[in-house]
């Protein structure tokens, strides 16, 4: 190991600062601060939580924040070996479930500003370890960090909750984990891929885990307003157990033994999986010998889909302009598509009618009929849909990403229903039903928005 270069003294530097004796200098810092800095790196206490960044996959940057606390291993090796025979998971959701601002902000100030969420809170994490037997785990959405310094969300964050993380682990002083998603990834709840990195860590295989009286603990239950108590933000918690099957239980619940409250699930999947999917597109069958289809619906509404099963194979060119960028380019390619005689298909959103008069004036300049098939998903149907189609590869041929909530809320802001006066010969209503093998479909029936 090479010795590092000592500092050359500069003789040419001429000190500008009084006098060591003229001079007030007030310290702050302590005498074991001090002592901790001259003590060899060999010999100072480990750091008790040691963190991790993760990501999805090679080619994805990480999200995914892992913090493992180990008490002082001089607290006897049974307690350690007991720890690979635990397969029992009691896992929690971290911010107003396991703590809460001492300030009563809605955010933490700073590391500082938390407390227990219940004075009972640490007592029952400590005997669900010691006297039941139980893995402790938390599990939590974090989107205001950034593990990444091209982020919007200020990297300084992540310091100012590591310390956060660990004085909580500090007072526990137990074996326990914390896994944080800080992305709209495979990770964030209520997807599972926190739950699977969390399995793979603990090398715990799903035939060993004794999922009937594992639990999962969480405030987003989706509860109704009442009793003086606001509705629960989401259903995110809630669903993440029941993709999971985990018992679901809310704090309020688990800790305080409360009755459960009302609650509702905005999206739930299996609606959409009690009909044939062919029933939708029955009423959609070819009219004429050259003609221009223009979608309408929503991003994640089917339209895509459509077109590959059952517009593609009969010979329709198809526009799109994710892949073209442009209206104008979308103008012209189709455009050339007619003059060589082809039907054509305008697969993008068409949210309304000034857009859709577009396409009404070229299907007239060039002597065409033009049909509308109208894609009724609603919002909710369509971001689950998307996030669906992006987060997994074998459903995504066209490797979409996520797309922004914005890009959901701007299609409705511009909706306007399609109609014959707009100069259509039929417009034709097509309601989402799934279509896909059995295990697409059991992909597709969790929750993960």
């Amino acid at each position: 190991m090479s010795t590092p270069a000592k500092r050359k003294h500069n003789t040419l530097e001429t000190p500008d600062s009084p006098p060591l004796s003229r001079r007030k200098v007030q310290s702050t810092t302590t005498k074991t601060a001090v002592a901790s800095f001259f003590t060899p790196t060999s010999k100072k206490p480990p750091e008790q939580t040691v963190w991790q960044e993760r990501a999805a996959d090679d080619d994805s940057p990480n999200t995914l924040l892992v913090g493992k606390y180990s008490p002082d291993t001089d607290k006897g090796l049974i307690q350690i070996a007991s720890e690979t025979q635990r397969k029992k998971v009691a896992a929690f959701d971290f911010d107003s479930t396991l703590i809460q601002t001492s300030s009563g902000k809605k955010f933490a100030s700073d590391s500082n500003d938390w407390k227990w969420w219940h004075p009972s809170v640490p007592g029952r994490l400590r005997m669900l370890h010691a006297e039941e037997g139980y893995r402790i785990v938390v599990i939590s959405n974090q989107g205001g960090l950034s593990l990444n310094a091209d982020s919007k969300a200020p990297k300084s964050k992540v310091p100012t909750f590591k310390a956060k993380v660990s004085a909580v682990f500090n007072q526990l002083d137990m074996p326990i984990s914390i896994y944080a998603a800080t992305g709209k990834d495979i990770y964030r709840k209520p997807r599972s891929g926190m739950w699977s990195e969390l399995l793979d860590d603990y090398d715990i295989h799903s035939d060993d885990l004794d999922l009937e009286h594992s639990v999962f603990v969480g405030d987003a239950g989706g509860r109704h307003a009442g009793a003086g108590k606001p509705k629960d933000f989401s259903c995110s918690d809630r669903n993440f157990a029941g993709n999971l099957g985990l018992r679901f239980h809310t704090p309020e619940e688990f800790f305080l033994n409360e009755e459960p409250r009302p609650f509702t699930r905005t999206f739930e999947p299996s609606n959409y999986l009690s009909e044939p999917a062919a029933e939708a597109v029955a009423s959609f069958s070819k009219m004429n010998d050259q003609d221009l289809i223009i979608f309408c619906g929503s991003p994640g509404a089917g339209k895509s889909t459509f077109y590959w099963r059952n517009l593609g194979p009969i010979g329709y060119a198809r526009v799109n302009q994710d892949i073209l960028k442009t209206r104008e380019k979308c103008l012209k390619v189709a455009e050339e598509y007619l003059k060589e005689g082809k039907s054509v298909v305008i697969d993008n959103t068409n949210a309304d009618s000034e857009v859709r008069g577009k396409w009404v004036q070229l299907a007239s300049t060039y002597s065409v009929p033009i049909r509308c098939v109208h894609f009724t998903a609603t919002t909710q149907l369509c971001e689950h849909n998307d996030v669906v189609r992006a987060l997994n590869k074998p459903m995504n041929p066209e490797k979409r990403t996520v797309l922004p909530s914005l890009a959901f809320k701007g299609f409705a802001s511009r909706y306007q229903a399609p109609t014959l006066s707009e100069g259509f010969q039929d417009v034709v209503e097509i309601s989402f039903k799934f279509e896909g093998n059995e295990e697409e479909k059991a992909v597709w029936s969790r929750h993960w928005t």
